[in-house]
């Protein structure tokens, strides 16, 4: 007999960036804590098929998935609070919907039938979303569904869950998370954004369960009130969330609440007992770091230009695994984002980098202050200041070595140069075709590639095994050519694909830490288990830091 699957769909209302996205995965992981099997679904309402086109400045980090999809950055959200991996079919757009419906209708699926937007549409968007939880075999499917309540991209997808709700109302339930501002001038909260939210979400067939409202402080009881009887919600489940210290509270907060059994109970569920030891642990932790020493990791790159709003975003997953491995340390992590272009303009503030524990060089795309990016790996290099490079930070890192230490000054990369005479990394032919094509979107090396390590080399240490499995996002690879050289002259490859010889991870002997991989090892560092070249890399700069 199957198992009789429940669906939450979580919305925003006010505004953006409200918290949708850490508010789904806390849900996950409170059901998860309650014995559950959770599995979450990202809707982002773009007509872009994936989020690999989109720039990392306006839209946010693109996650990727073992199997290769490009996602929203909130994909990493779920991954790291459900500690699972998922998959391309827990993300869906706009895009990836109608093409869908449109190949069906070429391919006469639809048998002749007049093809519209609504029914085709919705009933695509609710097949997605069951095949999801049957992959998964969840208990309860969390949808987050982007944007907020009103935009016009968003309809399609509130009518796919009105639709859903129709038809079995004891398996679906809705929970709208709201922002309650609190205006300087007046000095008190007011309910209105989200009495209005809940009016226009009314408009489209649906009433919120729950209300989740965000906020600078707890809402009190008259709030509560109010929120009840104009929103057509319990006070009972009326969820004060306001700002905590870190994301990892928000469980905490929310099960406090016992948001946990009140859904179980709107979706005709007996309750269950939460088991959150483990996040507590984890917040205790947090808290105890505070009051220890503060490791110093300058992260130098690019995409900073925008200003500090896009920071965050463009490199979450980055930030998180170094929190994660600080706080395993014991340290309290302080990241400070250092623009490359700087060290372009004047070489001098080079110095500056010898004031932090560790530095850090991300991925990335494009030539800008890519010569100063070298510049800092170089000094790094010299001063054995302990170094992590990510994909990008892999290829200039060996880009530099083999300039500054094997006398070829003009090797490059040719992503920098096209023409390099010393191409140390270059573009495999498919990827060559593809460029040539113009096609861009998902023609990357994309998803999990195994990597075999090099015994005795301190990453094989780290991860205390001999085949290890990674998520790509690149095109340009490490030109094999340069293996001997560079291995000779101390950067030792000590990680390559077994199945197609690619170079995966390069190591400097004789130096703290000075490791650059090939792909992306924090989309897979979760906060109750950091990743394991995170966790060697912030111990050495804490070992710099105690000197």
């Amino acid at each position: 007999m199957s198992k009789k699957r429940k669906y939450v769909f979580v919305v925003g209302g006010v505004l953006s960036g409200v918290g949708k996205g850490v508010t789904t995965a806390s849900i996950g992981a409170i059901m998860k804590s309650k014995g559950l099997i959770p599995t979450a679904i990202k809707v982002d309402p773009y007509i872009n098929v994936d989020a690999g086109t989109m720039n990392p400045t306006e839209h946010g980090e693109v996650f990727v998935t073992d199997d290769g999809d490009e996602t929203d950055q909130d994909m990493g959200n779920y991954e790291r609070f459900l500690d699972v991996s998922l998959t391309s079919t827990n993300y869906m757009t706009t895009g990836r919907v109608y093409q869908t419906v449109i190949e069906n209708e070429r391919s006469m699926k639809y048998k002749g039938k007049c093809v519209e937007v609504v029914p085709h549409i919705p009933e695509e968007i609710i097949r997605r979303i069951k095949e999801a939880t049957e992959i998964n075999n969840a208990d309860v499917t969390l949808i987050e569904v982007g944007g907020t309540i009103g935009e016009y991209q968003n309809i399609l997808f509130l009518e796919a869950a009105r639709m859903m709700k129709l038809k079995n109302p004891e398996d679906v339930a809705f929970v709208l998370v709201s922002y309650m501002p609190i205006p300087k001038h007046l000095g008190e909260m007011k309910t209105k954004p989200t009495q209005h939210a809940a009016r226009t979400l009314n408009n489209t067939g649906i009433n919120p369960d729950f209300i989740v409202a965000r906020g600078e402080d707890d809402l009190d009881e008259k709030r509560k009130e109010k929120l009840a009887v104009f929103c057509g919600v319990k006070k009972d489940n009326v969820i004060s969330a306001k700002d905590v210290p870190s994301v990892y509270e928000i469980p905490i907060t929310l099960e406090a609440q016992e948001i946990g059994n009140k859904l179980l109970k709107i979706l005709d569920m007996e309750p269950r007992k939460s088991e959150l030891g483990s996040w507590q642990k984890l917040i205790d932790q947090i808290k105890n770091s505070e009051n220890n020493g503060t490791v110093k990791i300058a992260v130098v790159g690019k995409y900073f230009g925008t200003g500090d709003y896009t920071l965050s975003d463009s490199y979450i997953s980055v930030i998180e695994a170094v929190k994660h491995a600080s706080w395993f340390s014991g340290y309290n992590p302080q990241l400070d984002w250092v623009d490359s272009e700087e060290f372009e303009k004047n070489p001098k503030k080079l110095e500056n980098l010898k004031n932090y524990d560790g530095i850090i060089v991300p991925g990335g795309f494009g030539t800008r202050g890519v010569e100063g990016i070298i510049s800092a790996i170089k000094y790094a290099r010299e001063n054995k200041i302990p170094y992590f490079g990510l994909c990008y930070g892999m290829q200039l890192a060996s880009v530099e070595f083999v300039r500054n230490v094997l006398g070829k000054k003009d090797a490059n990369t040719v992503e920098m140069d096209e023409n390099s005479p010393e191409p140390v990394i270059h573009i495999n032919p498919r990827q060559a075709r593809n460029m040539k094509e113009s096609r861009y979107g998902g023609t990357m090396r994309l998803g999990a590639y195994d990597a075999k390590l090099k015994e005795g080399s301190k990453v094989r240490e780290a991860y205390g095994k001999e085949i290890i499995s990674e998520r790509h996002r690149h095109r340009f690879e490490f030109n094999n050519d340069y293996c001997d050289a560079i291995d000779q002259a101390g950067l030792k490859v000590v990680g390559v694909n077994p199945d197609i010889d690619l170079v995966e991870i390069v190591e400097l002997e004789d130096h703290p830490f000075f490791v650059g991989v090939q792909f992306h090892p924090e989309f897979k560092s979760r906060p109750i288990s950091p990743h394991p070249l995170f966790r060697e890399f912030i111990k050495a700069a804490i070992g710099r830091n105690a000197k």
